[in-house]
């Protein structure tokens, strides 16, 4: 087995006393720098919060194969990015057990596994289902931006093979998305609640395959109530 090793990460601290956590994923080709950067420059403020430390780690660089093999900061590796080509589960499965070990470290530090929230923009929305659904089912939600699962994906067979109570999904897509097209997000969806996902979706018009100021308020506001302060918190 690979050793496993810490990702490098860059973080948004909350203003007051920390009780939940974000993990953001970046798209490939990014960092977690990168993202917290171009979130910073749509809100004209980070993703930020009274109470909850916002994430963002950067995938280790890699050969990725549809840029013919050139180095890439990706979560996983894939033969191209289509719904209908086969996973790369070596290279999926490897980072899973990495960002385990993230989750681990908020756990560490006294945060509860549903006061965490998983997610990601692009290929990082997909590494979170795969985080999530497969390894910890148990946490708040997921959230994924311009993302899709593969239409063989091993999350849908291992929902299948053992169904639970599942976090709830929440995604957004943009309709004018050329790389990643919204029905593969929409498809990605349909196969989720299919094998008892409670999720939202929501389509931007006009929207490439980039993030928006729209979907980010969105998700800020999801967010806060997947993750509201303590005190709110029932009993």
């Amino acid at each position: 087995m690979a050793a496993s090793y810490s990702l490098s990460r860059c973080v948004v601290s909350p203003a007051g006393k920390h009780t939940a956590s974000v993990i953001f994923l970046h798209g490939s080709g990014d960092s977690g720098p990168g993202i917290k950067s171009w979130i910073r420059e749509l809100l004209k403020k980070d993703l930020a919060f009274s109470h909850i430390k916002v994430i963002f780690p950067t995938a280790p660089a890699r050969p990725y194969t549809p840029m013919k093999g050139a180095i890439s900061n990706v979560w996983f590796d894939r033969h191209k990015i289509s719904i209908h080509s086969p996973e790369n589960h070596e290279s999926i499965n490897s980072m899973c057990q990495t960002l385990t070990d993230l989750v681990k470290e908020e756990e560490a530090s006294g945060i509860a596994k549903n006061r965490i929230l998983l997610g990601g923009f692009s290929m990082g929305g997909a590494m979170a289902m795969h985080l999530a659904y497969r390894y910890h089912r148990d946490v708040a939600g997921v959230f994924a931006l311009s993302s899709f699962l593969n239409n063989n994906s091993i999350v849908y067979k291992e929902l299948e093979a053992a169904p639970q109570s599942l976090p709830e999904l929440f995604q957004c897509h943009g309709q004018a998305d050329e790389l990643v097209f919204h029905q593969w997000g929409e498809n990605t969806c349909t196969r989720l609640k299919g094998l008892g996902v409670t999720s939202s979706f929501h389509s931007l018009p006009n929207l490439l395959h980039e993030l928006s100021l729209q979907e980010l308020e969105l998700l800020h506001s999801w967010i806060l109530k997947k993750l509201p302060e303590v005190t709110e918190i029932v009993q």
